[in-house]
């Protein structure tokens, strides 16, 4: 688990570093440095279920050292690229490692987690939010010190991760038990696709809040706060520890109360706690935004989780949606909000970001109560034990054939 968080946390650098990248092209336009935000949101996100439906389909561990190797050659590239239109494809190239990681990757994390899928996925995620967090810090001196080409140095990272995951290939297949003889053998367990997409729509609205709050938290500050720039950041910077947090603490919750019980919590959690960083000044609002995002990511691990155990035979396709699904309507939603943000001002914006996760609440509570995997394990298992009972009944019928029935045995001699 800890090789799969390390890849998961040097794969998510490429993504967190195209942001740090944008303020140092200063040549060009506002509408191009968002082409390049949304060449990295698209092709790391939306292509992600074509990964996962590939990896259902065939055996594919290799594509997790190719994730964290062409993210940061991407990156790289995207520093010595001589015009703007070769700069995109490296971004663009970088995005399809970081897709290419993540489905695989996840199966994987669910595999070695054994029964407590929650708290491994939790431990899987939480890499990726800090290498979305670190990315800007790993960069941003490079570039400092050494211009546009120090964007190379990523390289040095990312490519020993994936060379460590190379090395740990052999070891990992030994985590899947469904390929034999080289072909993936699909699992007999129900598939419930109607729950799946009503869990699409509670990431979406997720999606929707957190990335909503990572946008415009700074702006608030500045804008409705009158507040220090440095202190916008403070505050930024506690939503994405409070997030780190929230998903280590979320999946042990979920595999000791259910799934279904944490994500509820969550949601009625969220709206109370941004109206309350609305009503706080500067300091107080840091800590509302610490909890808030706590409360938020705290089920990104769970959710995946539920969208495997109701896709039991397309875990790929699962961690493609719902992993590639949050990316990408997380970077539709912050456009959306913004259009409410210059027709009713930034306040409106967060008292839309507190009722989404009503929307959110009202699909959680139409999920089916049991985990669909739990119940196709238990009559797995009951089938297991009926076949074992004929085997023992069986075997019975042939001892009372081959030995001699004795009715009245006699007594033991001396």
């Amino acid at each position: 688990m800890g090789v799969l968080s390390g890849g998961h946390l040097f794969t998510d650098v490429s993504q967190g570093s195209v942001p740090a990248l944008l303020p140092f092209l200063n040549h060009l336009s506002d509408a191009s440095l968002g082409a390049l935000v949304l060449a990295m949101t698209i092709s790391s996100s939306v292509i992600q279920p074509v990964f996962g439906h590939m990896s259902d389909r065939r055996s594919l561990p290799w594509l997790m050292p190719l994730g964290p190797a062409l993210g940061g050659l991407g990156i790289a590239l995207a520093g010595w690229a001589p015009s703007y239109g070769l700069r995109f494809a490296a971004i663009l190239l970088s995005g399809i490692g970081v897709a290419a990681f993540h489905p695989e990757a996840s199966r994987f994390a669910n595999y070695v987690s054994g029964e407590r899928r929650a708290s491994g996925m939790s431990l899987f995620s939480v890499g990726g939010n800090l290498g979305f967090a670190i990315g800007p810090m790993i960069l941003t001196p490079l570039l400092i010190a050494f211009g546009l080409h120090g964007t190379t140095f990523v390289l040095i990272p990312t490519w020993l991760m994936a060379g460590v995951l190379a090395f740990e290939l052999s070891r990992l297949r030994g985590f899947r038990r469904d390929v034999v003889g080289g072909r993936v053998q699909r699992s007999r367990q129900p598939e419930a696709w109607r729950p799946f997409w009503v869990l699409a729509g509670v990431i979406a609205a997720r999606s929707f809040v957190y990335f909503g709050m990572v946008t415009f938290i700074p702006l608030y500050y500045r804008d409705v706060l009158h507040a220090s720039r440095s202190l916008g950041g403070w505050a930024l910077s506690a939503m994405l520890v409070g997030g780190a947090c929230g998903t280590l603490i979320g999946g042990p919750l979920a595999d000791r109360f259910g799934r279904r019980t944490v994500l509820i919590s969550s949601m009625c959690l969220l709206p109370p706690l941004v109206v309350g960083f609305l009503l706080s000044g500067p300091a107080l609002a840091v800590l509302f935004a610490a909890v808030a995002g706590a409360a938020t990511i705290a089920t990104f691990a769970v959710t995946i989780v539920m969208g495997q155990e109701f896709l039991p035979g397309r875990l790929g396709v699962a961690a493609g949606v719902t992993i590639g699904l949050s990316i990408g309507l997380g970077g539709v939603g912050s456009p959306l909000l913004g259009l409410i943000g210059n027709a009713a001002g930034l306040r409106a914006v967060f008292e839309t970001i507190a009722a989404l996760p009503l929307v959110a609440l009202a699909l959680t509570i139409a999920l089916p109560r049991g985990g669909t995997i739990a119940r196709g394990e238990q009559l797995e298992t009951q089938g297991e034990q009926q076949e074992t009972q004929g085997e023992q009944q069986e075997a019975r019928g042939e001892q009372q054939e081959t030995q001699p029935a004795r009715r009245n045995p006699q007594p033991a001699t001396r």
